[in-house]
């Protein structure tokens, strides 16, 4: 399992300002989940986990279902997998979720 410094590392490939405590709760908030090799990365290919994030972390964590429709979720869902292309094997769950939030504007629900 990645420690933090390499999650935190993970999301500064993207976004070079990531606020460190921004991300340090993100992590808290997903080590559980990571620490399972399957569930530690998005597969973008498969649209059942792309809902699951969307109907789960988008709407339920990020409170992004009352002024946003699925499809305008699952479009910010679809970008970040494509600004994270270079992902070969799934996308980091840290840094997707990070990205996610900062694209809809909510890092501070994080």
């Amino acid at each position: 399992m990645a420690d933090f410094e390499e999650h935190l590392a993970d999301v500064r490939k993207y976004d070079s300002g990531a606020d460190e405590a921004v991300v340090k709760k993100l992590y808290n908030r997903l080590r559980l989940t990571i620490s399972n090799r399957d569930a530690a990365t998005v597969a973008c290919s498969d649209k059942s986990e792309l809902e699951t994030v969307r109907d789960g972390f988008c709407k339920k964590t990020l409170g992004l279902d009352a002024k946003h429709s699925d499809d305008e979720i699952m479009g910010v869902l679809e970008n970040v997998c494509q600004e994270m292309s270079d992902e070969k094997r799934g996308k980091p769950r840290v840094p997707y979720y990070y990205l996610v939030a900062k694209h809809t504007g909510t890092l501070d629900k994080l």
